[in-house]
């Protein structure tokens, strides 16, 4: 009897074992001491280029970066960059043309095959490469951080949210944010007390293009507060063109200048061209308000966070 009831006993304990096996879960797996989700967890991304949310892997460790403003965002954020197109690489990231990064080619004319090669976790791309979404898609998950301009503020801080959702770094750039939403706030205090009208063009090769409201450069007038010397320029990516004449009829208070030469290399003085003898009939230049914007900044890498500090910088000069 004794010895039947031992085999029941042990027959118990082995189904009560097997049960425990069955439903014993596998938790989370995590890293370091914080507990942290593994590599597995991914950020949703939603944009315009794709119908469906991209997933991209948290922490991404291969990252692929075109457009410069994200370009300088990761580098102040601390983010490691493991390839880049190096042609016309602003001056003050200048490090990153460094054979330690793969060099992919140019913002127009990505090296798809260099890219491939490397096996990214992520692409960022923006509107010089809109068209060449499908392609960059096709070899990992791409975010496209273009700028509304017409909605710049917006646009800009969602990107950073974005960036810094992806890297688990948002509590850093909540402080970013705030400290850049206050200089803002500073200079807008004071060109709202100020009549002075203004005037933004591009200057490239001897000739000239307007930007006014909602347009690339238009945040000297939509964010800063500077009001526009003419309503109704047309906004395009390049800009209207225009003549010195319209410079002279318009005749702004204060005329910003962004030199596309010295962005991208070419031997041409924007400021011998501008300041010729029809421009130095205007109040900007009678005045001494003829003021030439860092293109690095404004021209290559807008919309960025050392990028935006700068133009803040550059706006608060303009005073």
């Amino acid at each position: 009897m004794m010895k039947k009831l031992s085999i029941a006993v042990m027959m118990f304990a082995l189904m009560a074992f097997l049960v425990a096996c069955g439903t014993d879960t596998k938790k989370p797996e995590t890293s370091g001491s914080t507990g942290e989700k593994a590599d597995s967890e991914v950020v949703e991304v939603t944009h315009e280029l794709d119908k469906e949310p991209v997933e991209v892997k948290k922490n991404p460790e291969t990252v692929v970066v075109f457009d410069f403003g994200i370009l300088d965002t990761l580098d102040e954020l601390g983010v490691e960059i493991a390839g880049l197109p190096q042609a016309n690489v602003p001056g003050y990231l200048s490090k990153f043309e460094d054979a330690k990064y793969k060099n992919l080619g140019s913002l127009k004319e990505p090296d798809f095959e260099a890219i491939h090669a490397m096996k990214p976790d992520v692409i960022f791309i923006s509107g010089r490469q809109a068209d060449l979404y499908k392609e960059f898609s096709e070899i990992a998950p791409t975010v496209y951080v273009g700028l509304d301009t017409a909605h710049y503020m917006d646009s800009f801080k969602e990107n950073m949210d974005l960036v810094a959702k992806i890297f688990d770094k948002e509590d850093g750039m909540k402080t970013e944010l705030a400290e850049i939403d206050e200089q803002i706030a500073t200079i807008k205090e004071k060109t709202s007390n100020v009549d002075e009208k203004a005037l933004i063009v591009l200057g490239s090769e001897g000739k000239v293009s307007a930007y006014g409201p909602n347009s690339r450069f238009g945040l000297i007038h939509d964010v800063f507060g500077f009001k526009a010397a003419d309503e109704k320029i047309e906004v395009s990516t390049h800009g209207q063109n225009v003549t010195f004449e319209y410079i002279v009829e318009t005749n702004p208070d204060i005329l910003f200048v962004v030199d596309r030469d010295a962005a991208v290399g070419t031997e041409s003085s924007v400021k011998d061209s501008i300041e010729n003898d029809l421009v130095k009939k205007i109040n900007a230049y009678k005045n001494d308000k003829i003021i030439y914007l860092n293109a690095d900044y404004w021209y290559l890498s807008g919309g960025g966070l050392q990028s935006m500090k700068e133009m803040i910088s550059e706006m608060e000069e303009a005073f």
